[in-house]
């Protein structure tokens, strides 16, 4: 008698995909062969989204290549958590670089490399938002205006989490942070300030720019193989929410990151020598108020005066007309 395969269907939940896929169309995590590049053991917060991040778009990596990666991580959270002395959660080639200097550190290496006529092996460099965005932004810069070969990866956290949740460029408008305290008459981060890596990438015309979200496995791999088949410097910027920094539960994590794509406040797209080739729409877009309430760095704005939020609500109805986000 022929076996069936057993379809399990689950509800109420974000787990439902994998299982009702043939075999190669699954996510690397749904597979057996995954190289767990970044292994258990390490010392993330429960339910933090930058771990969630790191292993998927390292193993989407290292499927991409073969295994031959080699990567660069800045001081962080990520190199805190993964890499207390002397111990590591690494098992791939991996380089701890300073604060602001991941991008040189792995443009050193890249030249290296083609030097010795290894063209096979690629490089990665990896840093927060404040990593990259803030001190190591002129590095990156740089990197991306030689146009060297290396996929920089940044795991945006909005702040910067590992030295006590301070306020870094990419930190939203009205967040509370240890830096931009709930008081006062403007409380929280001000609005109008701030960077937009993902643009600023893009008007280097360099090959390859992409945000991704940990709420879109397959979207985040997709980008991250595609990446690693360009030669020359790329960006992917991948939102992981911080459910220490942000005060949102830690079982919350996909549905905070997948509620800011939702509303829009995080578009979901890719760009090739500075021009939007891909974009994601939104099927049904939601409130911003659905994504900010999960959040105790926004609780200050559910006051009588709402006008904050009705601001954040505007941010978000302009990316979705700025980046076409709406689905015909």
């Amino acid at each position: 008698m022929s076996l069936q395969p057993v379809k399990f269907y689950q509800t109420g939940t974000f787990t439902v995909g994998n299982r009702l896929l043939d075999e190669s169309l699954r996510t690397v995590q749904a597979n057996m062969q995954r190289t767990n590049s970044l292994n258990s053991g390490h010392r993330a917060c429960q339910g933090c989204g930058e771990a969630l991040g790191a292993r998927y778009a390292i193993d989407a990596a290292m499927r991409a290549t073969k295994n031959r990666v080699i990567a660069t991580n800045a001081t962080g959270c990520l190199e805190v958590f993964s890499t207390p002395y002397p111990e590591t959660s690494w098992q791939i080639p991996w380089m701890h670089s300073v604060f602001g200097n991941a991008a040189s550190v792995a443009t050193g290496i890249a030249a290296a490399l083609k030097v010795k006529k290894k063209s096979d092996v690629r490089v990665i460099a990896q840093g927060g938002d404040g990593g990259t965005t803030d001190i190591g932004f002129a590095c990156l810069s740089g990197m991306f205006e030689r146009n060297d070969d290396v996929l920089y990866l940044c795991y945006d956290n909005e702040a910067y989490m590992n030295t006590g949740v301070q306020r870094s460029s990419a930190t939203p408008p009205g967040a509370r942070t240890a830096t931009t305290p709930a008081v006062g008459i403007h409380p929280g981060n001000a609005f109008g300030t701030g960077k937009n890596l993902p643009l600023i990438a893009m008007a280097h015309q360099i090959p390859y720019v992409a945000t991704a979200s940990v709420a879109n496995l397959h979207d985040l791999e997709a980008k991250v193989e595609k990446a690693m088949g360009i030669c020359g410097a790329r960006y992917i910027h991948i939102y992981v929410p911080c459910p220490l920094g942000w005060g949102s539960s830690p079982s919350d994590t996909i549905k905070v990151a997948r509620l800011a794509v939702e509303t829009g406040l995080f578009p979901l797209f890719e760009a090739e020598h500075g021009e939007i080739v891909s974009r994601i729409p939104i099927r049904n877009k939601v409130p911003v108020e659905e994504y900010l309430k999960l959040q105790k760095r926004f609780a200050h704005l559910f006051g009588e005066d709402r006008s904050a939020i009705a601001m954040i609500q505007e941010i978000a109805d302009r990316n979705i007309r700025k980046f076409g986000l709406e689905e015909a």
